[in-house]
């Protein structure tokens, strides 16, 4: 079951010339990085940018700067003692930083903010090469990973200043700064404008007033035989959409089955919290819950209704706030922005 984690970065006490930092995407691509021995140390961030609201730019520095090293273990620290020091003070001790990074949104939001965020810090930023993946890192073995290695190259200018145009488009109040990098050379950062693309297919569709995961969840219950197992993402999962995390489409099922009109019926137990993963039980009767759609659900499956037009809707989709007054939609195959 995934975890939430600290963004962490860390180098050892007496850094080398060929001292390889390796910052990653995720804990578990760090875990398999670690595991094919790919790198001298490898640092995952733990932020995640495609659910709830933004941290605020103080914040985001907070989580970089002094004490930012506190929960992280000592025994990864290869005998380093931090102190003080924050995120940025260690790297800039290191002899060089590789970003490796996984093709799926959240990574490429991390990807885009820390950029933006070291854009000002020469001494780090001329230490950078991304490594840009095209596959999820933790879903290859060990043993293929340590014969692997994706293009890299180094940080330049263009790279900080894609990377700034799009943190900056995805945290304005409005979708259309964000919109409007489909019109952009952004280019220069290879999985970036498929990220633009997924992401705004997670805004509501015109018609349903729901987005893209949440369409395909209800498709699988419809399928039959569906449990909530059955209808979340995963590697080799019949929901192959990966802008959401676990803990996220947890979040989703939720809203879909416990509204005021359910478009989905059947689960049994919630919400989707700490507090049902602790009660075995409880968390067992939820996993077997027998899913399947109400009238609503099938009107919204059919594009013949609007879940919104039902329930409240509120939530944030990066700095925009969601609202059923302010319910911004995306239409997939117009490629059309439209305002509320």
């Amino acid at each position: 079951m995934p975890t939430s984690s600290v963004p962490v970065l860390f180098c050892v006490s007496r850094v080398t010339k060929m001292t390889r930092l390796i910052l990653t995407s995720s804990d578990s691509a760090a875990g398999c990085l670690l595991g094919a021995g790919v790198g001298d140390i490898v640092v995952p961030f733990g932020f995640r940018f495609v659910w709830g609201e933004l941290p605020s730019a103080e914040r985001l520095e907070a989580m970089l700067g002094p004490g930012s090293l506190d929960h992280f273990p000592q025994h990864r620290l290869g005998g380093f003692d931090p102190g003080e020091a924050g995120t940025l003070d260690l790297c800039e001790r290191c002899e060089t930083v590789e970003l490796w990074f996984d093709p799926e949104p959240n990574a490429q939001l991390v990807l885009v903010q820390l950029l933006d965020y070291l854009a000002s810090r020469e001494g780090i930023a001329s230490k950078l090469a991304l490594f840009q993946a095209d596959v999820d890192m933790a879903n290859q073995v060990p043993q293929a990973l340590s014969e692997w290695k994706p293009p890299g190259f180094k940080i330049r200018k263009e790279h900080l200043e894609a990377a700034s145009m799009a943190w900056q488009a995805y945290r304005h109040p409005t979708p259309q700064h964000w919109v409007d990098l489909l019109g952009k050379d952004i280019g220069v950062l290879p999985q970036l404008r498929q990220a633009v693309l997924e992401l705004l297919e997670e805004l509501p569709m015109p018609a349903t007033g729901i987005g893209a995961t949440e369409m395909r969840m209800l498709e699988l219950v419809a399928a039959g035989n569906a449990t909530p197992p059955d209808v979340f993402p995963d590697h080799q999962k019949r929901n192959t959409r990966r802008v959401f995390g676990y803990w996220e489409v947890g979040a989703l099922l939720d809203g879909l089955a416990r509204g005021l009109a359910p478009a989905v019926a059947g689960l049994e137990e919630g919400p989707f919290t700490d507090g049902l993963h602790a009660d075995e039980s409880r968390h067992t009767r939820y996993k077997q819950s027998k899913l399947s759609l109400t009238a609503l659900g099938e009107a919204v499956l059919a594009q013949a209704d609007d879940f919104s037009l039902h329930n409240p809707i509120r939530r944030w989709w990066g700095g925009t706030k969601l609202t059923n007054d302010n319910l911004w939609r995306w239409d997939v195959a117009g490629r059309a922005l439209i305002a509320p």
